[in-house]
């Protein structure tokens, strides 16, 4: 059996409540929900890189939000926080000598600051300007394999969406799914585990050394 060396995340889903600063920043749940919605759908669309804030914009003009709506979101993005449980399995896993990664569908500079606001400094952190290509696209999970020095086989990545979960896998990661909110599944590959807190998704690596 191949040993798991690193843990890789998602970042502003399976790690930070991304969800309320988007629906604070459009007015309401429901309106946040439209705008990510939406954004997501242009995010998979791509592929290859288009600017964060660009896809964010769009976005919002699709939802029907006020202009002012992505500048919005950029100047309150110093206030992300992490899902409560996050800082403390984040702390054992480091405690048990995992590596740690972050990969992320964001620019460079809102990527980095979001990575802070996790309690922990990772061993590497990739975002989509780097690479080139968002996620589910394959080229953003093999960099941060690099990044890390292992093989996909020795890493376990948690998800924070359905897409995440075959982008993953496609590239040989075992798979678990932080699903928060409840999103629903898309078609294809099933994850090792779907929980809705980190801990609980996690559950087989905390346990371990």
């Amino acid at each position: 059996m191949i040993e798991t060396k690193a843990v890789i995340f998602d970042l502003l889903t399976a790690l930070l409540d991304s969800w309320s600063l988007w629906d604070a920043t459009a007015g309401s749940e429901r309106s946040g929900r439209r705008w990510r919605a939406r954004y997501l759908e242009l995010t998979y669309a791509c592929g290859a890189y288009r600017p964060y804030e660009e896809l964010v914009a769009e976005a919002a003009a699709d939802a029907e939000l006020p202009a002012g709506a992505p500048g919005a979101l950029r100047a309150n993005w110093c206030n992300l926080k992490p899902w409560p449980e996050v800082p403390g399995v984040l702390a054992r896993l480091r405690a048990k000598g995992f590596r740690l990664g972050v990969v992320t569908n964001c620019s460079t500079e809102l990527g980095r600051l979001a990575a802070t606001r996790c309690g922990i400094s990772f061993d590497a952190v990739v975002t989509a300007e780097e690479v080139g290509f968002y996620k589910p696209r394959p080229e953003p999970y093999r960099a941060i394999l690099a990044a890390l020095s292992v093989a996909a086989e020795e890493a376990q990545f948690v998800a924070g969406s359905s897409a995440d979960v075959a982008g993953a896998a496609g590239v040989g990661m075992a798979v678990v799914w932080h699903n928060r909110v409840g999103l629903p599944p898309r078609p294809g590959p099933k994850p090792l585990r779907e929980a809705i807190t980190l801990d609980a998704a996690l559950e087989n690596v905390l346990g371990k050394r």
